[in-house]
């Protein structure tokens, strides 16, 4: 759940070693995929099957709805095949709306000074990806990205966790994520992770909104020292 409370991240630095950071909505701004679902995709199919736009979106959202927290959600692939249109190819067309959050770069280099392994953990599929690090000149900063799909299950799914954590072979109780999805981290706190923290803002477009369970951020600034 979420609140207008902010729950601050109270972090010892000095007790994490892994830090584990998700995608959309965390490190990216989410306002390129909540326009491309939201408003591209839907004038496309509407113009491809005649249809009003307000229509369109209607089917398409709940098409989408039905796959939320799986990975057939995030496959380009899957919706490219059932929505019958080259979803990767759109995403390209917009991809000057794909943007870094505030502060995220001297957040990455940050945990490089403190000698923190990073990985990006992400649902997005590996054509996203492709699209989206393009873009979005990150990939210095980490050891490894991680889709789910290499894992075999969304983020969302309790088992996702316990896989990662052989994976990736790193201590869960010196192990921070910090996610924009609650189930997201509902599922790693049920597996034990130590330090979860929650993006109250994953979109530049919308009103933060503070997790009611895990201290949130607006900005990563939030988490580093004063010093």
């Amino acid at each position: 759940m979420e609140q207008d409370v902010q729950i601050k991240p109270q972090i010892d630095w000095h007790q994490i070693s892994t830090v584990l950071l998700d995608l959309d909505g965390t490190l990216l701004d989410r306002h390129f995929d909540d326009y491309f679902w939201h408003c591209f995709v839907p004038e496309n199919y509407a113009l491809i099957h005649n249809l009003e736009i307000d229509e369109a979106r209607r089917r398409l959202i709940a098409k989408f709805d039905e796959r939320q927290g799986t990975l057939a959600w995030a496959d380009l692939d899957h919706w490219s095949q059932v929505l019958e249109m080259d979803i990767p190819e759109l995403k390209r067309q917009v991809d000057a709306l794909i943007d870094i959050h505030p502060h995220v770069v001297e957040f990455l280099m940050f945990c490089r000074r403190k000698g923190k392994r990073v990985y990006l953990v992400t649902n997005a599929h590996h054509k996203t990806l492709a699209i989206k690090l393009k873009k979005a000149a990150l990939t210095d900063y980490w050891e490894q990205v991680v889709c789910a799909e290499e894992i075999g299950l969304a983020k969302e799914e309790a088992e996702f966790w316990p896989r990662l954590e052989r994976y990736l072979s790193y201590d869960k109780d010196r192990t921070m994520l910090v996610d924009d999805t609650e189930r997201v981290l509902d599922a790693a706190c049920a597996h034990g992770l130590g330090q979860l923290v929650h993006v109250a803002r994953p979109s530049s477009r919308a009103a933060q909104r503070f997790s009611t369970q895990y201290p949130s951020i607006v900005y990563f600034s939030e988490l580093m020292p004063p010093y």
